[in-house]
């Protein structure tokens, strides 16, 4: 569960599947939408049972941090990306994403594994 084939193991932030379910509600009503729905559920359930990190107090104190200093430097974040950085650094956690730029200086370790 939650394993990639090299045996680290995989999470993802309760930020990013509200992210990705808010996607499929933008999404006109039909066979795409409810198969992507489907193999969204059958993931989470599945793959990330147990694994669906939250926002927890620990991640809300590491967000009032990274928001302070992004601001400071003149390059605020979206709030869900807060958070989602948040619940990383709070959990000491690499993370892992196409979009590494909305996520420097915000003290994580970022990977791009689709390059």
């Amino acid at each position: 569960m939650g394993s990639s084939s090299s045996g680290r193991e995989l999470y993802i932030t309760a930020i990013t599947q509200a992210e990705i379910l808010w996607g499929f509600e933008r999404l006109p009503s039909g066979k795409r939408r409810k198969d992507l729905e489907r193999i969204a559920q059958e993931t989470f359930e599945i793959t990330f049972d147990g694994q669906i990190l939250p926002f927890d107090s620990a991640a809300a104190s590491e967000f009032a941090k990274i928001a302070a200093a992004r601001r400071k430097l003149g390059r605020p974040i979206s709030q869900a990306d807060c958070q989602i950085a948040a619940i990383a650094r709070s959990r000491g956690a690499v993370l892992a994403t196409r979009n590494t730029a909305d996520f420097e200086h915000c003290g994580i370790r970022l990977v791009k594994p689709w390059c």
